[in-house]
């Protein structure tokens, strides 16, 4: 037996901004949504299935420090030179952390700041 990730949670102030900007760039939608604000979005077909859903959390504050668990994501069926300019033009920011240039990703942040990168292998879709 062994486990599986079924689900992220992403502590954030606005949880809907969030949810919009991680749903145009994942193909995901609204699965759940609690009283207190906090969203869970995910693939289509729901939870449980080969891609793990993200609990949006509402926090006032921001979590003291650097995260240390960031996100992925690679173009599906295109390139990531494409990809990158449809993730800008969603709302991400370039992020410096040091790179070199020379790196075949990109470091990105989300409309909240939570940094992500943008890996260059094309993935078939699911």
């Amino acid at each position: 037996m062994a486990c599986r990730i079924s689900e992220l949670v992403l502590g954030c102030h606005d949880p809907a901004l969030l949810a919009e900007f991680w749903c145009e760039v994942l193909d995901f939608v609204i699965l759940d949504r609690e009283e207190d604000g906090t969203l869970e979005i995910g693939p289509r077909e729901g939870f449980g299935g080969a891609q793990p859903t993200i609990i949006l959390s509402r926090r006032d504050e921001p979590e003291k420090g650097k995260s240390r668990l960031h996100i992925d994501v690679n173009p599906v069926g295109g390139e990531q030179d494409a990809e990158l300019e449809r993730l800008l033009a969603l709302g991400a920011c370039p992020a410096d952390i040091g790179q070199t240039g020379q790196e075949q990703w990109h470091v990105l942040q989300d409309p909240e700041g939570n940094q992500f990168c943008l890996l260059k292998a094309s993935l078939k879709p699911l």
